[in-house]
């Protein structure tokens, strides 16, 4: 089960029940970009992979707050401020920090923001960063906040959809494995809609997309359907497959977790009939839902895709940072 912080409570402890404004420039949900931020950014992300190593982040610091695992997000958000000339601060491993002496996630950030221009935040509790960002002075990246949203990763994925495709309209996407607590496809979902997907969502009834982001999907007219079987059937119908790792982490009954880990594995086999386009992504790490006879197909995409990470994140930073690309 997932778990949410309670915003109400900790507004009304730290701050005596006032209403707080978000900071305009932080970037919590997928939903904060319109779909023009989203094609801008895309063309940053470009002009980034065309050249990374940049001094647009001279003289400035950026602190990442990691309060939860995390290796891919991590490494290249850091790497992303690196090749931008800027300075790096924070932690990746919150039993080092004050917050396990106790430390509120108010007090935390109010003391991070005063040393830092941008705080790239993880956490563990959904409602985290939309929290953070109502009163930090400096804008919040959320690089993850439980199983909620992923923004930064959307935006790889939709940059490794367009360099793959070519555009990004009219797509089926296929969604396969953890859908209940997979933020990665969440925030996916929602930032596609702009873009008339269709998508299929292969999963077990405990692992089932979640109604709220069907509804979503029934609200903007997008079509989709739901499979328990991942079938060829279904493979060959798309345009993009992307499959999810079953997380451990976000089951507490660990018979639960036994009983669905491996429900889906896609082999190299079952891409023979599929289409010239079809690209497979994962936002990785994968443990046994993609065989290693996958990764020499060359519509195995997964590791360009995580690379792609570098360049996407590059023009979050700018963007928010309201930092001019070109």
């Amino acid at each position: 089960m997932s778990k949410h912080i309670d915003l109400k409570v900790e507004q009304k402890k730290q701050n005596n029940g006032k209403t707080l404004i978000m900071n305009n420039a932080s970037l919590v949900s997928i939903s904060d970009f319109s779909k023009e931020d989203i094609l801008s950014l895309l063309e940053d992300a470009r002009c980034f992979e065309e050249n990374p190593n940049r001094d647009l982040l001279a003289g400035k610091v950026v602190a990442t707050l990691f309060f939860e695992p995390s290796t891919r997000t991590r490494l290249s958000f850091e790497t992303a401020v690196n090749r931008l000339g800027g300075r790096i601060i924070g932690f990746s491993d919150a039993n080092t920090t004050s917050s396990s002496k106790g430390e509120t996630l108010h007090d935390t950030i109010m003391m991070v923001s005063n040393y830092a221009d941008l705080i790239i935040m993880r956490h563990h509790l959904e409602g985290a960063a939309r929290y953070a960002s109502e009163f930090s002075p400096v804008p919040i990246i959320n690089a993850g906040d439980g199983a909620n949203q992923h923004p930064s990763q959307t935006m790889l994925d939709l940059y490794s959809i367009y360099k793959t495709q070519g555009k990004l309209d009219d797509l089926t996407i296929t969604m396969v494995g953890d859908l209940k607590y997979g933020r990665t496809v969440h925030s996916l979902l929602m930032a596609m809609y702009y873009f008339h997907p269709k998508f299929n969502f292969v999963a077990c009834d405990e692992l089932r997309m979640p109604d709220e982001y069907k509804a979503f999907c029934d609200k903007h007219g997008i079509e989709y359907h739901e499979y328990h079987e991942f079938s060829e059937d279904v493979i060959n119908s798309t345009d993009i497959l992307y499959m999810t790792r079953v997380q451990r982490e976000r089951f507490t009954d660990i018979m639960e977790y036994e009983r669905v880990k491996n429900l889906y594995t896609l082999k190299n086999s079952m891409l023979c009939g599929s289409k010239e386009n079809l690209r497979v992504l994962h936002p990785l790490p994968r443990v046994n839902e993609i065989s290693y006879d996958v990764d020499n197909n060359p519509k195995a995409y997964y590791f360009q895709q995580a690379r792609n990470g570098l360049y996407a994140r590059q023009a979050i930073i700018c963007k928010v940072l309201g930092i001019k690309v070109k």
